[in-house]
């Protein structure tokens, strides 16, 4: 008796003009925004600031990228508590801040993803909220 095995393929996209990594999509902004208006123009195109959860993510959207961008991580800092922005726990083990960063000085709430050199893979820094920059936004790829 034989049998026969079938294959599956599954296709995966994004948006056009978003960039495909794994399973997301990411919306790197040409324009600025302060953190605020980033994330509520993430969410209005059905996405989120950016949640960088791996070594390998940090690496390739650093990588990707040619200017500071706004991350979807916030913290308070009196309370030297930072949270990203679906509430994923944060866990320090697997951030990227610079070397002395977060300073959480001058109201610093906000992270950013410094790029001075695409071989610095630690490039987070906190800044004040209210600065404008760019932002990558985040939505999981569509599978079919």
């Amino acid at each position: 008796m034989s049998r026969a095995f079938v294959l599956r393929q599954v296709w995966t996209c994004c948006p056009m003009g978003w960039k495909h990594f794994q399973s997301s999509c990411y919306y790197f902004s040409r324009d600025l925004m302060n953190w605020g208006d980033s994330e509520t123009n993430c969410t209005g195109m059905g996405s989120h600031l950016v949640l960088i959860n791996t070594g390998t993510e940090q690496r390739t959207l650093t990588f990707i990228s040619d200017r500071s961008y706004y991350v979807g991580l916030t913290g308070q800092a009196e309370e030297g508590q930072w949270r990203w922005v679906d509430q994923t726990p944060y866990n320090e083990t697997a951030a990227f801040w610079r070397q002395n960063e977060p300073s959480n000085g001058n109201m610093e709430n906000c992270a950013v993803m410094h790029i001075e050199t695409k071989a610095n893979r630690k490039n987070w820094n906190d800044i004040p909220c209210s600065t404008e920059v760019h932002r990558v936004c985040e939505t999981a790829a569509t599978s079919f």
